[in-house]
């Protein structure tokens, strides 16, 4: 997939015809005002031919709106995409918000990627989020899309009401049959106003804590990289709003995706290390750029081996003969060091 520079343009909660029990898209986004026609131009004045980006329409369902109002947002950029100031188009919206009229418009205003929220797979959990549409509006919209000839990227949420690790596993393999160009993982985070602060408080819904985020999501970015489907996103971005304390709990974490692969990790060293005899010294070399991720924040992977294993010593060391996508080489040695 293309990389561009990606502007922003919130439409906050337009075009959704329900409140789902998670979502407060003005606090999440910034946002408070919806887009219009010159909020578009003025997004997009300050950029220069050539200068390969894309603009982009997040924060509603997109195709829920009436048909004048896409129009009159889409056209606003057909002058900078006319004089190569933006070289594409994509928009976020709902799996029940896709037919032929829809796709039809946003082919000739030039759309080129369609992010979709699925959220989850499982029936029961779309019901209790409060999300109005069914799992087989997902496949049936993710297949319209991309036989139109749009990139898709499919959005997904662990730690929904009513979800477990199974049932958020579940949703990540159906998702990664879509085969999708991509997708979006965002933990559970609950925003303060939300129905699901209601329920967290009422003790309704068990909050989906970082640690539970960071342990699901290690099982499911795998299926997406055996898959080659990329995750463009773990957690979501952060703002000013939720650090400020609009994230009254959950899985909010300004660096979600780095504790996530650095626990992939982790699982991978410890399937590596059980043969491995307690009280020997273990070096692992790796390529330089993942010794970071694979050390672990404030060294949290090492000191968890060496606690599980019993290692002497165990340390992770850069390898420049390796690249990332070699496997590490583990060397053993007893009452030597390494």
């Amino acid at each position: 997939m293309t990389r561009r520079r990606i502007i922003p343009v919130f439409v906050p909660h337009a075009g959704c015809p329900n409140a789902c029990v998670f979502c407060d898209q003005r606090r999440i986004s910034g946002r408070i005002q919806t887009a219009t026609a010159e909020t578009v131009r003025q997004a997009l004045s300050s950029l220069e031919p050539g200068a390969e980006a894309e603009i982009a329409f997040y924060g509603g369902s997109f195709t829920a709106l009436p048909p004048a109002e896409q129009e009159c947002l889409l056209a606003a950029v057909q002058p900078f995409r006319a004089e190569k100031y933006i070289r594409a188009i994509r928009l976020s919206t709902r799996p029940d918000a896709i037919d032929d009229e829809a796709l039809d418009r946003l082919s000739f205003y030039g759309v080129e990627t369609v992010e979709l929220g699925a959220q989850s797979m499982s029936e029961h959990v779309l019901k209790l989020s409060g999300r109005g549409h069914t799992a087989e509006d997902v496949r049936r919209a993710s297949g319209m899309i991309k036989s139109a000839g749009f990139q898709l990227i499919l959005q997904m949420m662990t730690g929904l009401p009513g979800s477990d690790d199974e049932s958020d596993l579940e949703t990540g393999l159906q998702l990664a049959e879509l085969r999708p160009d991509g997708v979006r993982i965002y933990p559970t985070v609950i925003v303060r106003g939300t129905k699901l602060e209601e329920m967290w408080r009422s003790g309704q819904y068990r909050e989906h804590s970082v640690e539970d985020a960071v342990r699901v999501c290690a099982k499911i970015v795998p299926i997406f990289d055996r898959a080659g489907i990329p995750v463009i996103r773990l957690g979501l971005n952060p703002s000013t709003e939720l650090s400020g304390g609009d994230a009254v709990g959950g899985a909010y974490h300004p660096a979600l995706g780095e504790l996530v692969r650095s626990r992939i990790q982790l699982d991978q060293m410890r399937e590596q290390m059980k043969a491995i005899p307690r009280g020997s010294r273990v070096t692992v070399l790796t390529a330089p750029s993942r010794v970071s991720v694979m050390t672990g924040q404030h060294r949290i992977n090492v000191l968890s081996l060496q606690r599980e294993f019993g290692f002497a010593d165990l340390r992770i060391r850069p390898d420049p003969s390796l690249s990332e996508t070699d496997i590490p080489q583990i060397l053993i040695a007893k009452g030597l060091d390494m």
